[in-house]
């Protein structure tokens, strides 16, 4: 779905491929997941006391940034699935190995995402 322009041709803004909208869907995610798996992480390092307990102040923001990451996500896949890509023939977007490269770490995004998360939900599993 990629449209090369022609000698002669101009446009005025070549896309990116979504690189942005993963970048931002990752930053999203990491807020959401910051009350569950940040206490979690220190535990891991050894960083313990009564002070970990505490940690759970972003704990009522998670739903706006699970809807956020999730918007992210969507403007991505719209990105690299449904809408076509307008670049010069010379430009480094016209080549298939890198809209596949990009395809790729869209879905390694996803799923990390995905488990980041539904930490709280397995995460109880996991911590006994």
């Amino acid at each position: 779905m990629v449209r090369r322009l022609e000698e002669g041709e101009t446009v005025s803004e070549l896309k990116s491929g979504g690189g942005r909208s993963l970048l931002m869907a990752g930053v999203a995610a990491v807020g959401a997941s910051l009350c569950c798996v940040g206490p979690l992480l220190l535990l891991s390092l050894g960083v313990g006391g009564a002070w970990i307990g505490g940690l759970t102040a972003l704990e009522p923001y998670r739903p706006i940034f699970i809807g956020i990451t999730l918007l992210f996500l969507w403007l991505a896949f719209r990105r690299l699935y449904l809408v076509p890509e307008i670049c010069r023939q010379e430009a480094l977007c016209a080549k298939p190995a890198v809209r596949r490269n990009q395809r790729i770490l869209f879905w390694v995004v996803t799923v990390a995402l995905g488990l980041l998360i539904t930490f709280p939900w397995y995460g109880v599993l996991l911590l006994g």
